[in-house]
Formats: structure tokens, C-alpha cells, sequence
């Protein structure tokens, strides 16, 4: 691999080129301003764009892509260019290949189903996206009170049904008081009715 094509190269070279730059701004900033080393740091900075320049003209033009390996002769002007899936490198690797009208239709077609199904999946989405979940929040906070209600009365119910009880233990006890007091009035009664000897 060529020392030009090289990650640090590139890196190097940007640096460079930033840093010449920088120094013609802050050159012409200090010129601006009057001041006594804008002179200076001008020429420094244009000295070092000018030597940048020179020899990215010599090194000539970089390629990122390499597409004339998928397609070969794609670099050379008026050349016969095929993919990698025909001629004589597709012959070694799974023979030639021709494309079957009746194939792409039927993959096309398939395609088109894709788009439809997903055409209508983006309809539901914006009917969704346009529905006005203002008044459902609505709804849910009245649902709430609903509840909340609901729970208050439960245990006012609770408190109810608790003093029932104790209202049907007071009455058990004073049945059994009025049933002792009865005796006792039937003793007394009966001590007074009889005889006396």
C-alpha cells in the first residue's frame, strides 16, 4: 500500500492543511487589528497553504471508492463494463447468468404488494397519529374518581357493617340482661305470692 493512501498520511496532510489555514486567519486578523505580528503570521500561514497546494497538485486526485473492482474497466474510458456476475471471473464462480423477465416481473410484483401493505400500514398510523386522546385522558381521570369514590364508599360500608356487629353484640347482651333481670323479677314475684307461714 502506498505511503499516500496510508490512514496516517491522510491524517497528517488534514492536520496540516488545518493548521496552514488557521495561521492565514489569525494572519489576517492580526492585520485587521494593526497588529505588529499580523504581517508575520500572514506570510507564515500563505507560505505554508502555497507548499500544501503545490504538492496536492502533484500527488494527484485520492479515490475513496474502488468500484472498478466490482465493475472491471470501469477506470478506463469506453471500455465494455459488466458486473462480476457475467463474463469470464462469473464463469468460474457459478456460470452466466441471464435475467429472466418472467423472474424480475415476479419480483417487481412482489415488491409492489410490499409497498401496498406498507402504504396502508402508514395510513393507519397517521389515522391513529390524528385521533384526539384528549378526551380519553379525560375519560381515565374520571374513571379514577370513579374508583377513588367507589373505594371511599367501601369503607364507609366497612365502618357500617363493623357497627352493625357491635350494634348486634349490645343486643345480645342486653337480651341476656333482660332475660337474667326477668328471672330475677320472676323470683322476686313468686317470693311475694307466697304464702307466709
Amino acid at each position: 500500500m502506498s505511503v499516500l493512501k496510508s490512514k496516517g498520511f491522510k491524517y497528517f496532510k488534514n492536520l496540516v492543511i488545518g493548521l496552514g489555514a488557521s495561521a492565514v486567519m489569525l494572519g489576517a486578523l492580526g492585520k485587521i487589528n494593526s497588529e505588529p505580528w499580523g504581517g508575520t503570521m500572514i506570510t507564515v500561514g500563505l507560505i505554508t497553504e502555497a507548499i500544501l497546494f503545490a504538492f496536492l497538485g502533484l500527488i494527484g486526485p485520492e479515490k475513496d471508492y474502488y468500484w472498478e473492482k466490482l465493475y472491471p474497466g470501469l477506470d478506463k474510458y469506453g471500455s465494455n463494463i459488466n458486473p462480476l456476475t457475467e463474463g469470464d471471473q462469473a464463469a468460474s464462480l457459478a456460470g452466466p447468468r441471464a435475467l429472466d423477465p418472467d423472474v424480475v416481473e415476479g419480483r417487481l410484483g412482489g415488491m409492489l404488494d410490499e409497498l401496498q401493505i406498507m402504504s396502508k400500514s402508514l395510513g393507519s398510523l397517521k389515522a391513529l397519529q390524528e385521533v384526539d386522546f384528549q378526551k380519553t385522558g379525560e375519560q381515565i381521570s374520571a374513571m379514577g374518581n370513579f374508583y377513588s369514590k367507589m373505594n371511599d364508599a367501601m369503607s364507609s360500608l366497612n365502618e357500617t357493617v363493623e357497627d352493625t356487629k357491635l350494634y348486634q353484640e349490645n343486643l345480645s347482651s342486653l337480651n341476656r340482661n333482660l332475660s337474667g333481670l326477668n328471672s330475677v323479677y320472676g323470683n322476686v314475684l313468686s317470693a311475694f305470692k307466697a304464702p307466709v307461714q
